[in-house]
């Protein structure tokens, strides 16, 4: 920090290195405001503009908009300073702006003859828009305006600069007209008292107004903004103008946020926990609706949604006919309900027949998006990641941190990885669970279906033995997963998997022996856990084909750890 702020004092004294735009003024202000600055798009390349020693050159891509923009590269003792001579009138107000991206990047004026002004902003991989004000001296006929990047940070891009206010004679430049209404307005947060919203940049825009129920909430000269002061577990409908010299845009199109519970979605996930796997389809198991999951069950997952032809999307459509005329009305009706008893439901995505595919930028955003819908939908707490068919560390770690800026802190993210997707933390299911550590909140691995794996000892273990649970649990714990992010996976009954079911009693056995170092068989854990968090099982339709055993006989002994 010390460094940070004497770089910051190194900078202010070193102003003059900036990228530059000077403006004179002449006679008074009598004629609309036009924007003074000449070729402030780099329409001309740098027809206008000097930089300093030759960092600056004009790209056509990324730009804000038109078909150029700036691209000015620090090197060196110098930080890529470019700048313009511009005309304005004396003792004027002028709004100053420029829409910037890439490394550091500055804005900023000198020489108005009475306070010299500027604004920045760190590094950042979509346009952002900086805009300062300044007032002229009563005899200034000329400023500087500039913007410039930082020593040995990357190269920034600038666009569409603009100094607003009375003609100085000198602009070419048009005045500015009304803006568009902004597009792409979504909720990418919520807390018991605050929305928190994010739409896409409206050019020629200086601010941004958001109206609550038709009512003016805040204004903001960026992207985004967060309304605070409401109330909890309630919906509230947004709509976001785009404002500039010219006035206000139409209203964009609304959208609905809805506050969290107090203190969250419900009461706080209990320390052990139990997680079953609701079907949304009958394969002889018995038919349920949500409401006859056992209350034993803290985290019911939903399987499954199903991927769309859209890439990285998915979707989930309620099974009436096969459980029995279930209605989506009845559905969702049960999820509140579990809720309000401080159960957690989530909607997993996979399965053994899964099919959805997260593995460039477009379908991770494809994937956030379409999860948040359903959460929206039917009230899902978050997402329960079965990919058994493997997935893309990179881009399912940026969906699901996407995901969690759209759902906010409440968000329960589950994951049920294969026994050989958790052997190494280089497998792309172990990296993806690093990854999102901070915002995981238990990994299920599936100890069936599996066959012999190493334990974190080196020894191979073979599945439906109290080892085989401990020694693999082992790896998780020892390898970077809280204990409060490990459960044991196990299926309800023979029926459930084709094979890796071991008898309630293996389960407990397997849950005191990590938890109080008793009950173990030969591998014995290097430590104890007592945070772990507990067990989940495949299914709560065929823990119900079988009386409902496992889950009366393993829920208790959860709920009964240290």
């Amino acid at each position: 920090m010390s460094r940070y702020r004497r770089s910051l004092r190194l900078w202010s004294g070193a102003l003059t290195a900036a990228l530059a735009l000077t403006v004179t003024t002449v006679g008074q202000a009598s004629a609309a405001d036009v924007n003074n600055a000449r070729n402030a798009g780099f329409e001309s390349g740098l027809s206008d503009w000097t930089c300093s020693a030759g960092s600056g050159t004009t790209v056509s891509s990324p730009v804000h908009a038109g078909t150029a923009a700036l691209k000015a590269t620090p090197a060196g003792q110098d930080n890529a300073r470019c700048s313009q001579t511009v005309r304005v009138q004396p003792g004027s107000t002028y709004t100053l702006g420029a829409w910037v991206r890439g490394g550091y990047a500055y804005l900023g004026v000198s020489g108005t003859g009475t306070t010299d002004v500027s604004t920045w902003t760190p590094d950042s991989t979509s346009w952002k828009q900086l805009s300062t004000s300044f007032t002229t001296g009563s005899s200034t006929t000329s400023v500087t305006v500039y913007t410039h990047g930082w020593y040995g940070q990357a190269a920034y891009y600038a666009d569409d600069v603009s100094v607003f206010g009375p003609d100085g004679g000198g602009g070419t430049d048009p005045g500015p007209a009304i803006p568009a209404a902004p597009s792409g307005l979504n909720v990418s947060g919520t807390t018991s008292s605050s929305v928190s919203l994010a739409w896409n940049p409206v050019s020629g825009a200086t601010g941004y107004t958001v109206y609550r129920d038709g009512t003016k909430a805040t204004a903001v000269a960026g992207t985004s903004a967060t309304v605070t002061g409401l109330a909890a577990s309630t919906s509230y409908s947004f709509r976001v103008t785009a404002t500039n010299a010219a006035g206000e845009s139409p209203k964009s199109a609304a959208v609905t946020g809805t506050t969290n519970q107090p203190n969250g979605p419900g009461p706080a996930l209990p320390k052990h926990a139990v997680t079953g796997y609701w079907q949304n389809f009958n394969n002889g198991a018995t038919v349920q609706k949500l409401s006859d999951v056992p209350s034993h069950y803290a985290i019911i997952a939903v399987s499954f949604a199903d991927a769309t032809s859209t890439p990285g999307a998915v979707t989930f459509d309620l099974d009436s006919a096969g459980l029995n005329g279930y209605t989506v009305d009845q559905f969702k009706a049960d999820v509140r309900a579990k809720q309000a008893a401080g159960k957690r439901v989530v909607i997993s995505v996979g399965g053994e027949r899964g099919t959805v595919t997260v593995n460039d930028a477009a379908s991770a955003a494809n994937f956030a998006g379409s999860v948040y819908s359903l959460m929206q939908t039917y009230g899902f707490d978050g997402v329960d990641i079965d990919l058994e068919n493997g997935l893309n560390a990179t881009y399912m770690t940026q969906a699901l941190r996407s995901l969690s800026a759209k759902a906010g802190p409440s968000l329960v993210l589950t994951m049920a990885p294969q026994t050989i997707d958790m052997q190494s933390t280089s497998n792309a299911y172990f990296r993806t669970a690093l990854n999102v550590k901070d915002i995981l909140t238990v990994v299920n691995m599936q100890y069936y279906k599996s066959g012999s794996m190493l334990g974190c000892d080196g020894k191979v273990y073979s599945q439906g033995t109290v080892d085989f649970l401990t020694a693999l649990a082992c790896v998780q714990l020892e390898n970077g997963l809280a204990p409060s992010q490990v459960g044991l996976g196990l299926p309800a009954s023979t029926r459930a998997a084709g094979g890796g079911y071991v008898p309630p009693s293996v389960v407990n056995n397997a849950l005191d022996c990590l938890t109080k170092g008793s009950g173990c068989g030969s591998f014995k854990p290097p430590r104890t856990y007592p945070d772990l968090r507990g067990a989940m099982t495949w299914s709560t339709n065929w823990d119900a084909t079988a009386g409902n055993a496992w889950s009366n006989a393993v829920g208790p002994h959860v709920h009964g750890l240290p």
